[in-house]
């Protein structure tokens, strides 16, 4: 890789560097190895680089590998933890720090209800075992010397679904998990990983290079505020070398899905979005009774998959984006096994650098097979960009939508919409904020993000989904 400069994190980097190796290694015919070489190649010692100790440091890597190699086929949840790298973050949430300045009036003692703070030396003390992490102290001092601490990766959590075991170490509940991926980017140590299907892609590839099998990859429109070394062209042709019989654009399904939504709301009238499906599966955990206002047919991924299939059968299809939860979605019942498999950014960009595919130095293979609305239904609000769009041209007016940008945003939306205390009757929610562009397993996130999406649907050459609609229409049969 010639980039000096591709991942927000260090972390990151470490993450791909892992997956280059197990990559090469299922190459070369020596996964079999992986696990003692790839930490040592990595961490070749004598001293840590990250951790306390070489030895600490390879036992964590072992487990990265473990990750990327599929993870704990066991476990239902697309996140796991890496118990071994979860030591660092402090126990205690209240924590008095050295700017309590010994006071007389003992605000923080008045106010705690399990009479959990006493004043030694003549600065406040907290008994932990008593202590119930109210925060009321915190609010109580006039200095703020008192300050809670939350772990990062429970303060990213919205549906708190991450707690501490009692060895200190984080603990996933996977019934209120919504696998937005959160967790990742917000781990300062990386103790929460995404369990990586690669092995299982190359497999796939393999086999389609043996017996003339096509497989598709199919990119999510964030793809293009990925492309920091090399145009989206070049990406493509990148990606083709990899083995892929072509490349489509998941924001092809998208167009479908923006006529197929609109029509829905015309005869419901209340609808929610699909296309996050976190989103979806945090209404479904949360507030069961509105599950029959979520847009019944899955997310674009699915619909530009079907549309594949729907033509060459026998074709697999790969779907390449910024969504942890992605990795979950392929896998429901309703999908009907439309989409084979998954790879994040991060995964793709690790992918290539391991067969030695340098993104900027490939011929350009065009890309348009969307319109600009299926482009930027990877921001926030590009879903009812679209929509409001359809309503003019159909002359409806008493559309009111609004767009929920981020879990908090969804919980307030839909608890009021539960109680019949909302105005609106279109419901655009997406689990990260600022959209897809956003996703836990971007290579980079950021505000230019949103500009590259909005340069990237003002560059398509059809500017309604009408031709879209149309190919949909051909392929399915109906006139």
């Amino acid at each position: 890789m010639k980039h000096t400069k591709v991942f927000d994190t260090s972390v990151q980097l470490l993450k791909y560097n892992v997956l280059k190796e197990v990559v090469r290694h299922a190459y070369e015919g020596t996964l079999d190895r992986a696990y003692l070489d790839i930490p040592k190649t990595i961490s070749p010692g004598p001293k840590a680089e990250l951790r306390c100790c070489i030895y600490k440091e390879r036992a964590i890597l072992q487990e990265r590998v473990r990750m990327a190699c599929g993870g704990d086929k066991s476990n239902p949840n697309v996140i796991e933890v890496i118990d071994i790298a979860c030591d660092e973050c402090p126990a205690n949430a209240i924590l008095v720090t050295p700017a309590c300045r010994g006071c007389i009036v003992h605000n923080c003692r008045e106010v705690c209800p399990k009479d959990a703070i006493s004043i030694v030396d003549k600065h406040a003390v907290v008994d932990h075992d008593k202590c119930i992490e109210c925060g009321k102290c915190t609010q109580a001092c006039p200095y703020g010397a008192i300050i809670k601490m939350v772990r990062p990766c429970m303060q990213s959590c919205k549906v708190k679904a991450i707690s501490m075991t009692p060895e200190k170490k984080a603990k996933i509940d996977n019934d209120k998990c919504i696998m937005c991926g959160a967790c990742v980017i917000a781990c300062p140590f990386g103790a929460l990983a995404d369990k990586s299907l690669l092995l299982d892609i190359i497999r796939m590839l393999r086999e389609a290079e043996q017996t003339g099998g096509k497989i598709y990859a199919v990119v999510a429109p964030a793809i293009i505020s990925q492309c920091r070394y090399g145009r989206i062209e070049q990406v493509v042709t990148a990606i083709k070398k990899l083995g892929f019989t072509d490349v489509v654009e998941v924001a092809l399904g998208a167009d479908i899905t923006l006529y197929k939504e609109s029509k829905e709301w015309e005869e419901k009238g209340l609808l929610t979005t699909s296309c996050c499906p976190s989103f979806v599966r945090f209404v479904e955990i949360n507030y069961p009774e509105l599950k029959q206002y979520v847009y019944h047919t899955p997310s674009p991924m699915i619909e530009v998959a079907r549309l594949i299939k729907r033509s060459e059968p026998d074709a697999k299809v790969v779907f390449i984006g910024p969504c942890a939860s992605k990795k979950m979605e392929y896998t429901l019942e309703k999908t009907g096994g439309a989409i084979d498999s998954v790879m994040s950014f991060e995964e793709l960009q690790a992918f290539l650098d391991a067969r030695g595919i340098e993104t900027t130095e490939q011929e350009d293979t065009p890309l348009n097979n969307a319109s600009f609305y299926g482009r930027i239904f990877a921001k926030s609000g590009g879903i009812i960009q679209g929509l409001l769009n359809i309503a003019s041209e159909k002359g409806l007016d008493n559309l009111k939508p609004i767009q929920m940008n981020g879990i908090e945003q969804c919980k307030v939306n839909m608890a009021k919409l539960k109680v019949g205390k909302s105005e609106f009757n279109f419901f655009e929610g997406m689990a990260c904020e600022g959209g897809c562009l956003n996703g836990p397993l971007c290579i980079n996130h950021g505000p230019r993000n949103m500009a590259d999406v909005d340069k990237y649907g003002n560059e398509a050459t059809e500017k309604t989904i009408n031709n879209s609609v149309k190919l949909w229409r051909n392929v399915i049969g109906e006139e």
